[in-house]
């Protein structure tokens, strides 16, 4: 039995919205949203709201590389977010909403960098997405998970998650989509 890779923990806005994101993709096999980055031991969405800990509101991926690999995991989180932005994404503002990729191991690490310079490659503004080691990835309290499904009425899901789920549901059905080296 080959085992599954390392956990892949990515940080890009609101993590209901990554998480609703990378519920889409095939080969994502769990999404669990958290905190990471920080420098207080199991922090609370109250204490990582104010942006004096350091967290950023991230998800933890888990995928079956037999379906889908890291390189498109990682080409799809390009898509999902803007990595230009400092600090935010859209009218989330604040360093807990920052872009950030927190590899958990070398391989993870190296095609970070790798899919960085390739996502640069096609933008005009330089991406702020910080990359650096995961030091401790902490999972968010429960109502955070699988936020979107469950409250899809609620204005700021209907507001901002719904249309960018449509989107990237559009771009996955074309031909050449993310998970189709686009």
């Amino acid at each position: 039995m080959t085992s599954l890779p390392a956990p892949l923990v990515l940080g890009g806005g609101c993590f209901w919205c990554l998480e609703a994101s990378f519920r889409l993709l095939p080969g994502i096999t769990r999404v669990t949203c958290g905190y990471a980055g920080g420098t207080v031991d199991r922090p609370t969405y109250e204490q990582v709201y104010t942006d004096r800990t350091g967290h950023a509101e991230v998800v933890q991926l888990e995928y079956d590389p037999a379906v889908i690999t890291l390189a498109q995991v990682l080409e799809f989180f390009w898509q999902v977010h803007n990595p230009t932005q400092a600090d935010g994404q859209g009218e989330d503002l604040g360093t807990r909403y920052r872009s950030v990729i927190f590899p958990a191991d070398a391989a993870q690490q190296a095609a970070a960098a790798t899919s960085r310079a390739a996502a640069q490659a096609g933008l005009t503004a330089p991406i702020t997405t910080e990359i650096r080691r995961l030091p401790r990835f902490w999972p968010a309290e429960e109502y955070h998970q699988n936020y979107f499904a469950q409250h899809p009425e609620r204005a700021y899901c209907a507001a901002v998650i719904q249309p960018k789920v449509k989107k990237l549901r559009s771009l996955l059905a074309a031909p050449r989509g993310p998970d189709r080296g686009s």
